[in-house]
């Protein structure tokens, strides 16, 4: 396991500010360097200026809330993004982790989980930067990494970066079967802070992109009481 540790520049978007300054205080004491914004249209600007290695995002903020604050920085970045949000609901997750999220926390939450899911995305983005990866290809289905591209049929799926990850692991195997903890250590690496309700919220989400038929998948298969594999399509 790789322990060193990441230092970076971390952005909080947090409208309540007593909340704001004990994740600033938690991320400083870890050695990042932090800026603090209280809106989305700050975060836009400051982000735009000075792109971080990480941003801190809450979902609920006056004037842009954090769900549009993503799908603005969306086009524009790809630094991974961490979601505060008191939305509990299916629909409420699938759409932050669809416009962009690499992962989420609902609150309340404690300062000691909200440090360790940024160490793990902070490694995860060390880990595979600058890395060489070939591109995977199942049926009509093409995985292209290096060029973070997706097609089905030759039409282009839009997918989030942790939508990738997972696809690109389950595609590099088809038909090996991957626990939900598998699956995390493959495309976050052994930081155990990312649950595996993360895992099962992205396969519905990448179901609905890449399946023909969601409900009854060609691609992404369950296998009950164990995880998901890639079917090996051949056609």
């Amino acid at each position: 396991m790789d322990t060193e540790p990441v230092c970076a520049h971390v952005m909080v978007a947090e409208d309540d500010r007593r909340q704001a300054e004990l994740v600033r205080r938690y991320l400083e004491r870890e050695g990042h360097s932090v800026l603090v914004v209280h809106d989305g249209g700050r975060a836009i600007d400051e982000i735009r200026r000075r792109q971080p290695d990480l941003l801190v995002l809450d979902a609920m903020m006056p004037e842009v809330d954090g769900l549009e604050t993503l799908r603005i920085l969306r086009a524009e970045f790809d630094f991974p993004v961490l979601m505060l949000t008191a939305l509990v609901s299916e629909d409420d997750l699938l759409r932050g982790l669809d416009l962009g999220a690499d992962d989420y926390l609902t609150k309340p939450y404690s300062p000691r989980e909200l440090m360790g899911r940024v160490r793990a995305l902070l490694r995860r983005v060390r880990r595979t930067a600058g890395a060489a990866e070939s591109v995977l290809t199942v049926g009509a289905l093409v995985v292209d990494p290096a060029r973070h591209e997706v097609t089905v049929g030759g039409g282009l799926v839009e997918c989030t970066a942790a939508e990738l990850r997972l696809l690109s692991t389950l595609a590099a195997q088809p038909g090996r079967v991957f626990t939900r903890g598998q699956l995390l250590e493959q495309a976050y690496g052994r930081d155990h802070y990312i649950t595996e309700r993360t895992v099962d919220v992205h396969i519905l989400n990448l179901r609905k992109k890449i399946e023909h038929d969601p409900r009854k998948p060609d691609y992404l298969l369950t296998v009950y009481g164990v995880g998901y594999k890639m079917a090996d399509v051949t056609r």
